[in-house]
This record gives structure tokens, C-alpha cells and sequence, in this order.
């Protein structure tokens, strides 16, 4: 037989504060079973332990508030399960994340690590299908993945299979928010298509350094790339490039990943001595 229950001893029954209690009152996630409406003391049924309990689960895995509310209000077993799917899924892509930043940093504080290898090219000017916004820094994966699958579809539907990449102006490092150009190279006489735009891209000398693998220690390959060009070349205006070799869109597995940072400068340096 159900019985009601203090806001205390609720809190005793499924270890969750009496603040949190509250909260979860006030928001509408887990209403008491009666409210004195002289006093305003709650009282909580002993019936609602499960859902308290399962709300604690759901918390403790960091389960957004408005998720949890739709899984606990829904009777639908298959929504419930989706949503806690897309939740876990999120929860292992965070994890593998983690494992990444732990491994990068165990690199960084290992003496005698390589330097980086800096090509330098000269790119003549080119016409591709392009997309421009302005994109805030940490919507860049979502932004680049739901673009570049545009592009692809595009691509695949006129033959071209060409390296595509991007450019970031100086904006997007120093506000966190600036223009980003994705672009597939086409040829100059490309016809237009619905979605893209048709952009030229200048030519130009860079300095080159190639980023293999995860993306995570990203930032490592540009502050070694920059960190030459600013000791031994001639920065030149204009956007950093980056060029997708091998990308997430190619292969499963990120340590496959390739990707070319181009750095512009006004000229190939000479050799010392």
C-alpha cells in the first residue's frame, strides 16, 4: 500500500537533496503528491520512488533536464529508448574525447618529440562550389559536417571527386566567430547548382604542415605550423586554407585522417647558408 511521505524522508528514500526536490518541483519534473496549501509542505508518495530514482539515474549520466522530463513523461517505449540511445551515444563520443585530450596531453609532456615536417607550395588560383557563413568556433564540427555532406552530394551528382577544404578568416581565431568558406574544386567552366555558390580562390605561396590523425591535437599542428612561418617566412594577408586529404567523410577510423594547413606567405623562403 502507497503511503505519503515528508519532503525529508522522500529525500532519505531516494538520496536526492531536499533542494533538488524543490527544484524539480518548481520546474515541473517531480511534483509532490499534495501540497498543504496553508503550510506548503509537500508530501511525496511512496509510488513516486521509482520515477525519483530513475530521474537520479538519468542526472548522474548528465542527461539534459528537458530530456529527462520527455523520457519520464512519455509512455511511448520506443521514444524511451531512442532518447536514452542518442544520449548514451553522445555520453561515448564525449569518453573517446576525453581519452583523446588525456593522450595529447601525455604527448606533450614526453620530451623529444618530432618536429614538424613544412612543405611549401605554390597553389595557383582555382573556381569551386562554395558556402559561406559566419561561424561561431564551437559549432564548427556540426557546421563542417552537415556542409561538406552538401558539397559531397553536389560533387557526387556532377562527377567531381575533388580534395575539398576550407578557409578561416582571421575573425574565426580572434573573436571565436568569423567567415568560413568550405569549397570542391571544379573546373572554370563549372556550370552552377542549387545550394552552393560559384567562388574563385587567389593563388598563392604557403607554408604547408600536414595534421595526421584525430582531430584533438588540432591546435598542436597549426601552433607548430605557425610558429614557423612567423620564424622563417613572410606572413602573407589573407585566410589560413585548410585542405581535407583524407577525411571523415573518407574513412571510419580517425587516426587515418589527413588534412593540409596552408599558411599564406608572400614567398618560398630561401635557404639559410
Amino acid at each position: 500500500m502507497a503511503a505519503l511521505v515528508t519532503v525529508g524522508e522522500f529525500s532519505r528514500l531516494t538520496h536526492l537533496s531536499v533542494k533538488t526536490l524543490h527544484h524539480y518541483h518548481e520546474i515541473g519534473l517531480l511534483a509532490p503528491a499534495s501540497v498543504d496549501p496553508s503550510s506548503g509542505y509537500r508530501r511525496y508518495g511512496t509510488g513516486q520512488v521509482d520515477t525519483a530514482l530513475l530521474i537520479r539515474r538519468l542526472r548522474e549520466l548528465r542527461m539534459p533536464l528537458p530530456e529527462v522530463r520527455d523520457l519520464v513523461e512519455t509512455s511511448d517505449g520506443a521514444r524511451r529508448e531512442e532518447t536514452l540511445r542518442a544520449h548514451l551515444e553522445r555520453m561515448e563520443q564525449e569518453l573517446a574525447h576525453t581519452r583523446d585530450v588525456v593522450t595529447s596531453l601525455r604527448e606533450m609532456l614526453t620530451p623529444g618529440q618530432p618536429d614538424l615536417d613544412v612543405d611549401y607550395r605554390f597553389i595557383p588560383a582555382f573556381r569551386a562550389y562554395g558556402v559561406r557563413d559566419r561561424v561561431e568556433r564551437a559549432q564548427i564540427g556540426p557546421w563542417c559536417e552537415r556542409t561538406f555532406a552538401r558539397l559531397g552530394a553536389i560533387g557526387a551528382e556532377h562527377g567531381i571527386f575533388a580534395t575539398s577544404g576550407a578557409t578561416y578568416g582571421d575573425d574565426f581565431f580572434a573573436e571565436d566567430t568569423g567567415e568560413v568558406v568550405a569549397f570542391l574544386p571544379v573546373a572554370p567552366d563549372q556550370e552552377p547548382a542549387d545550394g552552393v555558390e560559384l567562388i574563385d580562390l587567389p593563388g598563392g605561396f604557403f607554408a604547408i604542415g600536414v595534421h595526421a590523425g584525430s582531430l584533438t591535437d588540432f591546435d598542436r599542428t597549426y601552433g607548430a605550423l605557425g610558429s614557423h612561418v612567423a620564424e622563417h617566412c613572410e606572413v602573407a594577408p589573407g585566410p589560413i586554407r585548410e585542405l581535407y586529404v583524407v577525411s571523415p567523410g573518407d574513412v571510419d577510423d580517425p587516426v587515418d585522417y589527413r588534412t593540409e594547413i596552408c599558411w599564406p606567405i608572400q614567398r618560398i623562403p630561401a635557404p639559410k647558408g
